[in-house]
């Protein structure tokens, strides 16, 4: 792997652990700081909605250079869990989550445009893969090894953690990544052109339908291997590692896919997968070995779609190319924050964590429908 890729793929580790690790500790969370697991959903609510606001405030930076812009968000990261770390009760830890997600969407924009540049002709998307590697590695390694810290010391030392990976990644991009001057500037308002056009609002639209639905259920993962599947708080951690392991070869496996298939075709037949992962795990996760099985299945289809649609907005964004890989992460990230709201709602009324899962499967369908609509329209002759 090019050693420029490596350092942006640091950078999405520490993402990574930062946004997953929290789902796999929200109970200890929950009961830390005396409130219910419902209302630490608000949590994941706020990193997400910092991720929106992030992604936006980016534009304000369009002339830096990309290496400049790459440490700057690497120190931000560093700050954001810092404070995380440190939050004493409900609302700082709010802010705090903020802060730590106004990185994020920016972050995996740029570094969708500087991992482009560094790949060879024809291996564009899976270079852009080997960057979001980074996050995929975190929730193999990094979540599982965060939620074993918070058990066996704090769950402050987990975000303590992901400060440390952030100050790594600044390290390293000032070491490795070459000079890249600045985007082509053409005005603010010309950054906003792209989304004048049909395919960027249905790689949105099928990103934030997909990603909703399959949060329903990943966003209560913790409490359904609890009560649903049975299994014991010690074993979340190896469980995290095999749902890590899901996601590192869904966006693995799409990346080499998309050396030979439409970005657009892998990634709604993933979509089309998901549905099916979501209805066996309603009805059929309270078995265990088939728990773990679908486990696997379900962060594959989570993560396997990402590296397609991340890649491909760059080429249908001409002219606002930062603002397009990053709005792609708000379209992730408020699919995150409202899948939250959703299971908090389906847990709220009294069905139960079994029912998270089948409530986002007609989300999952209309995100399929909407990037097969951008396949056979725009892409399947080309």
């Amino acid at each position: 792997m090019n050693k420029g890729i490596f350092a942006l793929s640091t950078g999405t580790f520490a993402l990574g652990i930062t946004e997953f690790v929290i789902m796999g500790i929200l109970v200890t969370l929950a009961d830390d700081m005396g409130i219910s697991v419902a209302r630490a959903g608000d949590f994941i609510s706020a990193y997400a909605s910092g991720v929106c606001v992030g992604a936006v405030l980016m534009l304000l930076f369009r002339r830096m250079p990309l290496k400049r812009m790459v440490m700057m968000l690497a120190a931000v990261i560093t700050i954001g869990n810092a404070a995380t770390a440190c939050a004493p009760e409900y609302w700082t830890m709010i802010a705090a989550r903020f802060v730590a997600g106004l990185p994020h969407g920016a972050f995996f924009g740029v570094g969708a445009i500087v991992a482009r540049r560094l790949a060879s002709p024809g291996h564009e998307v899976r270079a852009v893969s080997y960057m979001i590697a980074g996050m995929t590695v975190a929730t193999l390694a990094g979540v599982p090894v965060g939620t074993f810290i918070t058990n066996a010391l704090s769950w402050r030392a987990a975000f303590a953690i992901v400060a440390l990976a952030g100050a790594t990644t600044y390290i390293l991009a000032r070491m490795w990544l070459p000079h890249m001057p600045a985007l082509p500037d053409h005005g603010f308002r010309n950054q906003f052109h792209f989304l004048r056009t049909l395919p960027p609002w249905l790689i949105f639209g099928g990103v934030i339908f997909a990603q909703t639905g399959l949060y329903c259920w990943y966003s209560y993962i913790d409490p359904q291997l609890t009560t649903i599947a049975r299994f014991s708080t010690a074993d979340l951690s190896w469980l995290m590692v095999v749902a890590g392991a899901g996601m590192f070869i869904g966006n693995l496996a799409s990346g080499r896919l998309c050396d030979r298939f439409k970005p657009s075709a892998v990634a709604a037949g993933v979509m089309v997968g998901g549905v099916v992962v979501l209805l066996l795990i309603f009805f059929f996760f309270d078995i265990k070995w088939l728990a773990v099985a679908l486990l696997l299945c379900g962060t594959g289809a989570l993560f396997a779609s990402g590296s397609p649609l991340q890649s491909s907005i760059v080429g249908y964004s001409k002219g606002g190319e930062l603002l397009g890989g990053a709005c792609i992460q708000i379209a992730y990230n408020g699919g995150n924050a409202i899948a939250a709201q959703i299971g908090a709602a389906v847990i709220d009324t009294g069905l139960g964590y079994r029912y998270v899962s089948l409530a986002g499967v007609p989300l999952v369908i209309l995100g399929a429908t909407v990037i097969y609509i951008l396949y056979f329209r725009y892409e399947r002759r080309h």
